[in-house]
């Protein structure tokens, strides 16, 4: 059973899971769908067609599934918001909803975990496990992989991937691809070395031997993409070969450290 607070607005039409608490003037739009044990706390807004799986929190004053912040988007264009299960949303975040541009939402997988004040725009994708720390700012379609980690105040252009496991330190301005399982800091942001800290978590020592030589391989002198084809012919890790093929298929490229014009 529900427990909503007599200030709160619950829209006829919202689905309310199990064991769901709405605080004093949250308001929950009649799209959306909300899981198991939630809480939506004091004042948070959940708007459009969004989603939020079992076991989440969204903190006071959150806005999740407004219209994205793009001057072409109409009012008649279904878009929404779908957030995993376990989900932390701290205060003052806002996650915007999709656009036609992408599938029309905004996808954010399990056991996210996104600190105050963090923006998250229209179409981006983020996978499970995800840490944004306080005032993380994601641009339109920025993808982040499984595990990855970006330090507050760090903003991150449009249309830009992250990859699995990886770390984008604080106060940085990435603009560029980041490799799975890579650490990237500076002012542009470049990939300064592997992420050993976040790996060590996830893997056995073997693995973090493989991605270790990999990284040393595919970062020492000469054409990055020549040196993923090579290595990816002779690699038996999976890992190592996600490394390579994201690297083989980056848009935007990949920021390499050259010792100057980097924080």
């Amino acid at each position: 059973m529900a427990k909503i607070h007599p200030s709160a607005v619950v829209e006829e039409g919202a689905i309310l899971g199990e064991d769901v608490t709405i605080e004093a003037y949250a308001y929950v739009s009649k799209e959306a769908k909300i899981g198991n044990n939630v809480t939506i706390k004091q004042g948070a807004r959940i708007l459009s067609d969004t989603t939020i799986g079992d076991h989440s929190r969204i903190f006071s004053y959150a806005i999740v599934g407004d219209i994205p912040q793009d001057i072409s988007y109409k009012d008649e264009q279904k878009s929404g918001v779908i957030i995993g299960k376990n989900a932390t949303i701290r205060e003052f975040v806002t996650i915007n909803s999709g656009t036609i541009k992408g599938d029309g939402f905004t996808r954010i997988g399990d056991n996210a975990f996104i600190m105050a004040y963090c923006h998250i725009a229209h179409d981006c994708i983020l996978g499970h496990n995800i840490i944004l720390a306080n005032n993380a700012t994601l641009a339109g379609h920025v993808e982040l992989g499984d595990f990855a980690v970006v330090g507050g105040l760090t903003p991150i252009h449009q249309f830009v991937k992250v990859g699995e496991s990886c770390m984008i330190a604080g106060a940085s301005a990435l603009s560029q691809d980041i490799v799975p399982f890579c650490l990237a800091e500076g002012n542009r942001a470049s990939i300064r070395s592997l992420n050993l800290v976040g790996i060590r978590r996830r893997f056995e020592k073997e693995e973090v031997d493989n991605l270790n030589k990999a990284f040393k391989f595919l970062f020492r002198q000469g054409d990055l993409k020549e040196n993923a084809k090579q290595l990816l012919d002779n690699c038996q890790s999976e890992n190592v070969k996600k490394m390579c093929d994201f690297i083989l298929t980056t848009k935007r490229g990949i920021p390499v450290y050259r010792g100057k014009n980097n924080a």
